[in-house]
């Protein structure tokens, strides 16, 4: 394979990466606020995006520090990505929660 070739197609491997990680963790913050386990939520997804991020990683890597440095880089610009996105759609996907308080009321 050319070696522009695959260059290009790690960084872009390394977009694809980092939008299911930070669109994932997106996601998770709307279920998980609503969520009567939001814990769960938290970890399980946390799991799930760390196993593909760091396999994708692994596999496009595979020991060339160039393909992983432009996976890095496409991993950065997909979260400067999805957090312009997600910024840009303002609330009308954010369903809040009611505020709740957990502290003692003051006297």
């Amino acid at each position: 394979m050319n070696e522009t070739l695959a260059l290009v197609l790690s960084g872009l491997a390394g977009l694809l990466l980092g939008t299911i990680f930070f669109g994932g963790l997106w996601w998770t913050v709307n279920k998980g606020v609503l969520s009567q386990q939001p814990a769960l939520w938290f970890l399980g997804s946390f799991l799930v995006r760390m196993s593909i991020a760091l396999t994708g990683f692994y596999f496009i890597g595979r020991g060339n520090w160039e393909r992983l440095l432009l996976c890095l880089l496409g991993f950065l610009t997909a979260r400067i990505m999805v957090t312009w996105m997600t910024r840009a759609s303002g609330t009308d996907f954010i369903r809040r929660a009611p505020e709740v308080s957990h502290a003692p009321e003051s006297r």
